[in-house]
């Protein structure tokens, strides 16, 4: 993404809802696997944020355990610092400059899509995991979704869930859960999609799709998501934009 990108990403993370919605669906995963955070705990479970963006995951990781926080961008991890974050590490996710069976919790939110060879990374993921870590990672799904915001974002796939779940287990993973989510949000997206579909996709730099709401429909959007993501933790959900998988590395 470009300085603009990040700049809008920065100053929207906090508060927009599709943002807040994903991270508060890793943090109900996080308290159902561990409980409430507890600063005892903080001190001995270590956790990695991958693809870690302008840093408001990491923030809220914080709580939960000592977090790393790894990104390609120098730009993303000078947003990341702003937050007062300061155990950064410039990193190929492809190629960790990390140590083996280092971390307790891996968390890779709508990153793989992003990597040329995302086998590579999930070969990376499982490396520096401890035994019996954890992955949660999110990814967009559905090639059909495919439009002008996978463009601007430089996504080089969007994923079907048998797809996702093949390359998460050739990595040596045995997944836990594989769910959509985003389902109630599903027909309103295939809609504008298919609409913008028919406008040619353009080849030069296009914004990101990050509509802006009154604060009401955003407080709005949050709370659905808070229901869909109560919903998505216990069952599966069988459609949806977004795709969420939690993994564990035998041991």
């Amino acid at each position: 993404m470009n300085t603009e990108e990040y700049e809008r990403m920065y100053h929207l993370e906090d508060s927009y809802w599709w943002y807040v919605g994903r991270h508060c669906l890793v943090e109900s995963i996080l308290r159902s696997r561990f409980g409430a955070p507890n600063p005892l705990s903080i001190s001995e479970r270590t956790i990695l944020d991958v693809g870690c963006g302008t840093g408001a995951m990491s923030a809220r990781l914080t709580k939960w355990g000592r977090v790393v926080s790894a990104d390609f961008s120098p730009l993303a991890l000078h947003f990341t610092q702003r937050r007062g974050l300061t155990s950064m590490v410039r990193a190929d996710a492809m190629k960790l400059p990390l140590a083996t069976g280092q971390f307790d919790v891996l968390i890779a939110m709508d990153m793989l899509e992003h990597l040329p060879d995302d086998a590579a990374a999930l070969s990376e993921f499982y490396r520096v995991l401890k035994p019996g870590g954890t992955m949660i990672a999110t990814v967009p799904a559905y090639p059909h979704l495919w439009s002008d915001h996978d463009v601007a974002a430089m996504h080089f796939r969007r994923y079907l869930r048998p797809e996702l779940l093949s390359r998460v287990r050739a990595a040596g993973f045995r997944v836990e859960k594989i769910s959509h989510t985003m389902t109630t949000l599903y027909p309103i997206v295939a809609l504008q999609r298919r609409l913008s579909a028919r406008k040619p996709i353009k080849s030069h730099y296009s914004h990101t799709s990050i509509p802006l709401f009154p604060a009401p429909v955003n407080f709005g959007l949050k709370k659905l998501l808070a229901v869909e993501n109560s919903v998505a933790r216990r069952v599966n959900l069988p459609f949806g934009v977004t795709l969420l998988t939690i993994a564990k590395k035998a041991g």
